[in-house]
């Protein structure tokens, strides 16, 4: 009995042993990626705050006392315009890349081609990304693919109605504020503009919506819409009351993979954007580093904009979390 009991302690001591070998490689696997994030990012945003509540330097740079001026700065009337046309901006173009990534990512979930479909996607991220935007400033320009094709058979139908949009405020508002376009001139002004900058930035961050879409729908149990349907529900509510409640992550992670991006969005508005109404956050920040050398308003710009996007990653966690408890509550009930 006696050798039993030593050779069954001698077991477990082994098996302890073994875990925490385990544990250690555990750690020795992280640590590479602990050194990575501790030198490329946690020191960085460190820096960026302690500038944020810095004295802006004589010659640029930052003198070490304690100073609330670039938050307060924040409150300027300016900075505020700026800081609407940015989520003006942003909304937008993250409302249509959405409404345009949806049935883009189903068609291609129930398509036989989803390889070919993906691999077109993709295909875009081959080419430099100034090289794109450049692309699309020759498009947009006013001797463009677009002015050059499309704006006589615009202008015969905007000459038809010309007279009567003096007494409609919102066509008004969409030749003149968003496109503007002159009456009498003979081209559209599309670049340079904040509609310029919203179709750009769609076209950037298009993929990026329709590939974690493609990957949530794929999922989907496509027998619920056929159900739906047998139960008397028309195309569009089998749509809005099955699917899209059932790809609600997905929807997230395109709007988060959207909004956050195109709300520092920089090369951008700064490539087809104008100056007026089309100066972004990005813009202001690299002009307080550049230009103005205001270190300490650049790195308050930055915490906010870091602030928001981690509150936007809180928000996909917690609705992430919900979504897991809820289908593992349903599993364990069946």
């Amino acid at each position: 009995m006696g050798d039993n009991k030593d050779i069954v302690e001698t077991i477990q001591q082994s098996k302890k042993q073994k875990v925490k070998r385990k544990k250690n490689y555990g750690v020795l696997y992280t640590l590479p990626l602990t050194i990575w994030l501790t030198l490329f990012f946690v020191i960085p945003t460190s820096i960026i705050f302690l500038y944020s509540f810095m004295k802006k330097g004589l010659y640029g740079g930052v003198e070490l006392q304690f100073s609330l001026e670039a938050y307060k700065a924040l409150s300027n009337p300016s900075f505020l315009e700026v800081l609407w046309d940015t989520v003006y901006i942003s909304v937008a173009a993250t409302i249509i890349t959405v409404v345009l990534a949806i049935p883009t990512s189903y068609y291609i979930a129930r398509s036989k081609y989803k390889s070919l479909f993906l691999f077109l996607i993709i295909i875009p991220f081959w080419t430099s990304f100034l090289i794109r935007i450049f692309a699309w400033m020759a498009i947009l320009g006013n001797n463009g693919f677009i002015n050059i094709y499309f704006t006589p058979y615009i202008a015969k139908a905007y000459n038809v109605f010309y007279t009567s949009i003096g007494s409609i405020e919102p066509l008004k508002w969409i030749f003149y504020d968003i496109l503007k376009w002159s009456p009498m001139g003979d081209s559209i002004q599309l670049l340079y503009t904040p509609t310029s900058i919203i179709i750009v930035t769609v076209y950037t961050y298009l993929p990026y919506a329709i590939l974690p879409l493609y990957a949530t729908i794929e999922k989907f149990d496509f027998a619920l819409l056929e159900a739906a349907r047998d139960l008397g529900a028309t195309k569009r509510q089998a749509v809005f009351k099955v699917l899209i409640p059932n790809i609600k992550v997905g929807i997230t992670t395109a709007v988060l993979f959207t909004f956050i991006p195109s709300l520092g969005s920089y090369a951008i508005p700064k490539l087809v954007g104008g100056t007026q109404g089309s100066t972004m956050i990005g813009n202001i920040i690299d002009d307080q580093l550049l230009v103005a050398r205001n270190w300490p308003l650049a790195a308050s710009i930055s915490v906010c904009l870091t602030i928001v996007t981690t509150i936007g990653v809180l928000i996909f966690v917690k609705l992430n979390s919900n979504k897991s408890e809820q289908i593992r509550n349903e599993k364990l009930k069946k």
